[in-house]
């Protein structure tokens, strides 16, 4: 029975998966139908199932079943695609948050700088700088690729020196700090329109090169429409996956390695990780610069996909929003930061603005509830209005009953266990005496 109950969990996985993808293609535009499905990614990760199958699961959902399914609902492969940036951002400061232990309210500041490295010379911005160089700027589309990695090397750096003015501040004062750095790299993107335009102030670039389709042909071959409006999320959705596997792979291998015992081991306490000789400067400095690298790579693929960045795109509230993801799921925690990530996006994008939309519709066709006419209803009680605040009541409840978050890491999950019973020894002792 043991033997087989593997297998028949992976069975139910399997029909469960199928299930859902067939219910979401046949109904493109039931948000119950697509919650399911995208549960289907957490049931995989939770049952005992084999790996093989997993993996093979996995594969399924993202690269087969999702594809499809945004095929017929265009909206579905946005959000998936945003959940996909906002998982590579979440991983990037869970490196520099969860296991380094530092506390970054300007993480938000590397992924505008890689979205302005890529804005500026792939678009006719870069004309406003060196007017004479028209044979040279706007750079054809594939310098997109090349640039992926300018824009990683750009945050890393930049990772760098935020890191090298604060590496004597903790706690608090490293988080005033980190903030300002954000809002001085937004102040900055919002005013270098003078004397040299660089940044096109807060009007913004645009038009923002994209990639060339160079794959068109083959598709053409299989009958597949080359329309760019329908090759095009299906592409970005497709680099965001490769790039958050490459994320979730050096993250992983970070943690494992000895760079990661060392950033756990100066988060836990900085001077016992000094005496028992790690060097606290680099591996601070490492924290900041790999998880900046990979905001980076997702700024330069974020502008290339939107065709258009401003300053606002990068507020103080974006940091916010990636810290809470980073800790609705687990600090320290690689799954963690992924459902969290994939929890928050969903519920912003998706979840709020498709309640509005059923209760407006609602509205118009005059439904009453308990007698109340929904029509009466004032448009402030909007549900999409109030995502900042669904956000701070779901935050408020896990600091309050799961402080680890929903997928803690092992260490994570026994720090708060071994802080617990030791308050509970103390007042049992405290209750005695």
């Amino acid at each position: 029975m043991r033997s087989s109950s593997p297998t028949l969990r992976a069975a139910l996985v399997a029909a469960y998966v199928v299930g859902t993808g067939a219910l979401v293609a046949a109904v493109p535009r039931s948000l119950p139908a697509f919650l399911l499905f995208m549960a289907s990614m957490l049931l995989v990760y939770r049952l005992e199932v084999p790996p093989r199958f997993r993996a093979a699961a996995v594969f399924a959902i993202l690269v087969v079943i999702m594809p499809v399914v945004g095929t017929s609902n265009t909206f579905y492969l946005e959000v998936a695609t945003q959940v996909g940036i906002f998982v590579a951002l979440a991983l990037g400061l869970n490196i520099v948050v969860g296991l380094a232990g530092l506390l970054d309210l300007g993480y938000v500041a590397f992924y505008a700088v890689g979205a302005y490295a890529w804005a500026i010379f792939g678009s006719p911005q870069a004309l406003k700088i060196w007017p004479a160089a028209t044979a040279i700027f706007p750079l054809p589309g594939w310098w997109f690729f090349p640039f992926l990695l300018v824009a990683v090397a750009l945050a890393a750096l930049t990772g760098v020196l935020l890191g090298l003015p604060v590496l004597r501040v903790r706690g608090d004062y490293l988080a005033i700090v980190t903030l300002g750095f954000g809002e001085v790299i937004r102040v900055l993107a919002n005013n270098l329109d003078k004397p040299v335009n660089i940044t096109n102030g807060p009007i913004g670039i645009t038009p923002v090169g994209r990639p060339p389709l160079f794959f068109a042909p083959v598709v053409a071959r299989l009958g597949v429409s080359t329309e760019p409006a329908f090759l095009y999320p299906l592409y970005f959705y497709f680099l965001v996956m490769v790039i958050v596997l490459v994320v979730i792979l050096v993250t992983q291998r970070f943690k494992d390695s000895h760079i990661g015992r060392a950033w756990e081991a100066i988060r836990e306490d900085e001077a016992a990780a000094v005496a028992m000789g790690i060097p606290l400067v680099p591996m601070k400095l490492l924290a900041f610069a790999a998880g900046a690298s990979f905001a980076g790579a997702m700024g330069a693929l974020f502008g290339a996909k939107q065709l258009f960045i401003n300053p606002e795109s990068f507020t103080f509230m974006e940091s916010i929003g990636v810290l809470a993801m980073v800790i609705l799921g687990g600090m320290g925690s690689i799954p963690g930061a992924i459902l969290g990530a994939s929890a928050v996006t969903i519920l912003n994008l998706q979840v709020l603005k498709q309640l509005s939309l059923t209760l407006n519709a609602w509205k118009s066709a005059g439904v009453s509830i308990l007698g109340f006419n929904l029509a009466d209803l004032p448009t402030q009680l909007e549900p999409a209005k109030y995502e900042r605040m669904v956000f701070g009541v779901i935050l408020i409840a896990m600091m309050i009953f799961r402080q680890q978050g929903i997928l803690p890491s092992a260490r994570r999950r026994m720090e708060i266990e071994e802080a617990r019973a030791a308050a509970a020894e103390q007042v049992v002792t405290g209750g005695s005496s």
